[in-house]
């Protein structure tokens, strides 16, 4: 559960905060999941970026609450969900906590929307699950080689240190707000789009016991995200593959995407970069709204 000590400092306007407890004699390492629940109709997940947790959709939800019941979960160890000390944060045991949310709380018709390390964890999610996925909103796939250490010349510098063996654990301590914006910001075109509130709240978690190890591992966990793309071709329902102009993605890495799902409807969104929900929460509104 969320202690007195750990309350997150955003609150979103007609969500409630829910938990899900590890399941009773499973072998892996699992902790309590935290999640945010918003409206009513049909369910939509919502599934965080890298570095980030429930309230990156902090805009989103009340865009379409109206229309769904909103769930929005903070994936394994990040947030507010449980840091268990030895669990991994590769693909498969972070889509395994997707697919705990969609299963404990037996969800179907389930509109699943990702971004970032979200958007491919809602597409293999839904290659395992497909008798409960109705759709796929994937913004922003991180399924390409270096991953956020293209956001700016700060970022290559700090996550090349997170990933160094041996310093790295010393380096993912020293995250600070100056630190922390300039790797954010850099996936934004419009830099105003993150908010001093909302780094505030990312630092509070950042503070948490155990969290800079949870934030190396996820750094680190690249590959398995990467090799995941291969999961891609056994969705099979509707996908909406949707970028940012300004994203850090390479048009050659949103072309291989492309070529795995030629059936998917693509969408670019002018000036974004690859935090979509921050800067282009409308965006995405008009487009969940529209096929609700």
């Amino acid at each position: 559960m969320v202690n007195q000590e750990s309350r997150p400092t955003i609150h979103i306007p007609g969500t409630t905060s829910h938990t899900i407890a590890p399941r009773r004699g499973c072998h892996l390492r699992e902790g309590t999941l935290r999640y945010l629940k918003a409206g009513t109709g049909a369910p939509v997940v919502l599934l965080h970026t890298v570095r980030t947790q429930a309230e990156h959709f902090r805009s989103l939800i009340p865009l379409i609450s109206d229309h769904y019941t909103v769930y929005a979960l903070d994936l394994p160890g990040m947030g507010y969900s449980e840091i268990v000390p030895g669990a991994s944060y590769q693909e498969p045991e972070m889509r395994a906590g997707v697919e705990r949310l969609l299963t404990e709380l037996d969800l179907y018709d389930v509109t699943l929307v990702g971004e970032s390390l979200g958007a491919v964890l809602a597409l293999t999610a839904a290659a395992d699950l497909p008798e409960r996925v109705r759709r796929v909103v994937a913004v922003n796939t991180y399924d390409f080689r270096d991953g956020i250490a293209r956001s700016s010349p700060l970022a290559r510098m700090v996550i090349g240190g997170v990933l160094t063996p041996g310093v790295g654990p010393v380096v993912a301590r020293l995250e600070n707000k100056t630190v922390l914006r300039g790797i954010l910001q850099g996936g934004l075109g419009d830099k105003t789009a993150l908010r001093a509130d909302y780094v505030d709240e990312l630092l509070q978690v950042g503070s948490r016991p155990g969290y800079p190890t949870v934030a190396r591992a996820v750094y680190q966990n690249l590959p398995s995200l990467i090799a995941a793309r291969s999961r891609y071709t056994e969705v099979k329902a509707p996908i909406h593959l949707v970028y940012g102009e300004k994203d850090w993605s390479r048009r050659s890495d949103r072309e291989a995407d492309k070529e795995l799902l030629p059936a998917a409807d693509f969408m670019q969104v002018p000036g974004a970069g690859h935090f979509i929900a921050l800067e282009r929460p409308d965006v995405l509104g008009d487009l969940l709204n529209t096929v609700a």
